[in-house]
């Protein structure tokens, strides 16, 4: 009797975990999706619209980069970045293509400090920033590509504005201060004082 009780067991939990198991899948797509936003959308055009394929490499990024837990900045060090920040953005009214490649090595650098690995590539460490900055990595990669120069004036201050959502992410900020939000403004302001085009 104790035998019969015990493979019933067995049976129903396997049962459960099989149904678990299932509706996590059934669940899994929407979940990414929620998780990725649109970088999911961005990985599913890559694979051709192919979902099961889109699905795998995310899941893969997660189980990669998933378990940084953003190593804590001091105050000072938040200062220090703080303040280059500031010097990235005043640079940008003489000289935009140099501000924005500046900007690029401030995310690198402040992305390693807060825990995320070295990458190969600036495409690499974007997964693994999407893992956990997935609606501002799209940013990351706009900074990076600006390097060829090819964009105009108002396309690099844009660039610089959206990544300067990921810096004040990965610094710990929940948003811009308004003086920091005022200086973007600003930015643009003294370019039409000097007389600058956008190309």
């Amino acid at each position: 009797m104790t035998t019969v009780l015990i493979i019933v067991g067995v049976v129903v939990l396997a049962a459960i975990a099989g149904w678990l198991l299932l509706r996590g899948r059934a669940t899994g797509g929407a979940g990414l999706k929620r998780r990725f936003g649109p970088e999911y959308d961005r990985v599913l055009a890559r694979h051709q619209g192919d979902a099961k394929l889109a699905e795998q490499e995310l899941e893969e990024r997660v189980k990669r980069h998933g378990s940084i837990g953003g190593q804590p900045l001091s105050a000072e060090a938040r200062e220090r970045y703080t303040a280059r920040w500031t010097r990235v953005q005043e640079r940008f009214v003489d000289a935009p293509e140099d501000a924005v490649a500046e900007a690029g090595d401030l995310l690198d650098e402040l992305s390693r400090e807060r825990g995320f690995p070295e990458a190969g590539s600036a495409e690499e460490r974007a997964e693994a920033l999407s893992v956990h900055h997935a609606t501002r990595v799209d940013a990351y990669r706009r900074v990076h590509a600006a390097r060829d120069g090819s964009g105009g004036t108002e396309e690099l201050r844009q660039t610089l504005v959206e990544a300067h959502g990921l810096f004040d992410a990965l610094l710990g900020k929940r948003t811009a201060e308004p003086a920091e939000r005022g200086r973007t403004t600003d930015m643009r302001k003294q370019h039409h004082a000097k007389g600058s085009v956008t190309s």
